[in-house]
């Protein structure tokens, strides 16, 4: 699991009938930087990927996502998937090992 930050929203107008109804999240992966708070926007500078959440996270919340093939696993049959959000986090306490 990898924790990131959610920083908007994705609407679709179309989809494959198994995400029918499905939310999707622009995230932003929070590295040590974003977690210590050395990057004071907590939004890295990297890539900005979209995962698919039915757990209900809005824009500012902490989340923790997998992904490739373990993205795939809660559900029952086969769906083209590369991440998923699996928890919304209250709170990170992070320290860095020197």
């Amino acid at each position: 699991m990898k924790p990131a930050k959610v920083i908007g929203n994705v609407t679709l107008s179309q989809a494959a009938s198994a995400f029918k109804g499905a939310r999707w999240l622009v995230m932003s992966p929070q590295g040590p930087d974003e977690l210590t708070g050395k990057n004071a926007s907590g939004v890295s500078h990297g890539w900005t990927p979209v995962v698919y959440d039915n757990l209900g996270a809005g824009v500012g919340e902490d989340i923790l996502y997998v992904e490739g093939s373990e993205a795939t696993q809660p559900f029952g049959f086969p769906i083209p998937l590369d991440a998923i959000n699996v928890a919304i986090l209250d709170q990170i306490y992070f320290k860095p090992q020197l």
